[in-house]
């Protein structure tokens, strides 16, 4: 699977263990930043992968910030882009399954390497169920933001 990938200073350290991981898992990664732990800031790294996301350069989006909560506000700001807080593998698995989203955010400073690997691999493992009421409740939520961007 193609996935954008990108991070702050925060997040820095997990998003490399995680590029290594998920390449070693056969996906192609495209790292997006930051590329070393100097002070950045997460707006700049959740736009840069939900527009890889938006426009089709990658199939999913992840997003480390300290909390996961600063990258997923913005992340969340971006037409077509569902992002969520995921800090255990069930969260991962029914955002998208449920909720297709499509861009994981993680907590550095929550989850550690070894559950965040888990998170990811889980979240990329799932496909959105196409169930009526879940397909029903994404076309409310675009209305929604058609209704926003006016």
């Amino acid at each position: 699977m193609k996935i954008a990938i990108g991070a702050d200073h925060g997040g820095f350290q997990l998003k490399s263990a995680l590029v290594e991981y998920l390449r070693k898992r056969g996906h192609t990664v495209n790292d997006l930043g930051t590329y070393s732990p100097g002070a950045v800031d997460y707006p700049d790294y959740a736009r840069a992968v939900a527009q890889t996301v938006i426009n089709k350069n990658a199939e999913r989006g992840i997003v480390v910030c300290g909390s996961g909560v600063g990258a997923c506000v913005a992340a969340n700001k971006f037409p077509g882009i569902r992002a969520a807080v995921c800090h255990d593998t069930f969260s991962a698995h029914q955002g998208v399954e449920d909720d297709d989203m499509n861009v994981l955010c993680l907590g550095a400073r929550v989850v550690g390497p070894e559950l965040a690997k888990e998170i990811a691999q889980t979240f990329l493992s799932a496909f959105f169920s196409g169930t009526e009421r879940h397909v029903r409740r994404l076309g409310k939520i675009d209305a929604i933001e058609k209704e926003f961007m006016k």
